[in-house]
């Protein structure tokens, strides 16, 4: 459906929806796990996708996966992946690219953090505070890796 306040041929980008893709969480040694007093190591990982659907629109994905660990022992496993539907119409193919990398993947981000923080608070375990994340960073490491012909990099803490 087209803006009758935007001008032909001019740029638009709009959020559609935002949603929970896939949500889980694994605490595999309950109950002994909630014994334990030594804090576990989390290992935060952070990927980011996005495909085109239909004309102008697309789909951008940030799952975040959070694992816990005690020695060997893996305390919990949280995943969120949170998506969002994205307009886009009108914009240079040379700035769709950084737009579906860097803005959706912001945009989406606070939901993700809230998401996780959430189900590990739920399962009984001391809410996780995600840090924030440079999409602009992980673009750029992605372009470079796919320069040199090397494999996709994934964000991990």
């Amino acid at each position: 459906m087209s803006d009758p306040t935007q001008p032909a041929g001019a740029a638009s980008f709009q959020i559609e929806k935002i949603y929970i893709k896939d949500l889980s969480l694994e605490v595999p040694n309950a109950p002994q796990v909630f014994t334990q007093v030594e804090n576990p190591q989390l290992e935060i990982q952070v990927r980011n996708e996005g495909m085109q659907f239909a004309e102008g629109m697309f789909e951008v994905t940030v799952t975040v996966t959070v694992t816990a660990r005690s020695g060997d022992k893996t305390v919990f496993l949280a995943e969120a992946a949170q998506a969002g539907i994205f307009t886009v119409r009108g914009v240079p193919a040379e700035d769709l690219d950084p737009l579906l990398g860097i803005g959706c993947p912001t945009i989406l981000y606070p939901y993700v953090r809230e998401a996780i923080s959430d189900l590990v608070t739920r399962a009984g375990f001391p809410a996780v505070v995600l840090a924030p994340v440079s999409f602009e960073q992980i673009y750029m490491e992605r372009r470079q890796q796919a320069a040199a012909g090397g494999p996709k990099i994934e964000l991990a803490n």
